[in-house]
């Protein structure tokens, strides 16, 4: 328990660290969440755009909304 608190502790200042964020798209390859609070937590998630999963989900939701485009 205690070492979940610490590892939501550091992941939490990563979060906070401006050096992190390029604009609006978080990239920190040292995170190994693909999903990530945005710097304002109220404003919702974002990806973690130094993973390469980001991408690929990026692109299976892409490929989701153009096949379900010709399948009407």
């Amino acid at each position: 328990m205690k070492k979940k608190k610490h590892e939501n502790e550091y992941f939490d200042a990563m979060r906070k660290d401006l050096g992190n964020w390029r604009g609006p798209f978080y990239v920190n390859r040292k995170d190994p969440r693909l999903i990530v609070p945005k710097y304002n937590p109220a404003r919702g998630y974002t990806f973690n755009f130094a993973s390469p999963y980001a991408y690929i989900t990026i692109i299976a939701f892409i490929l989701i909304i153009v096949a379900a485009q010709y399948l009407k």
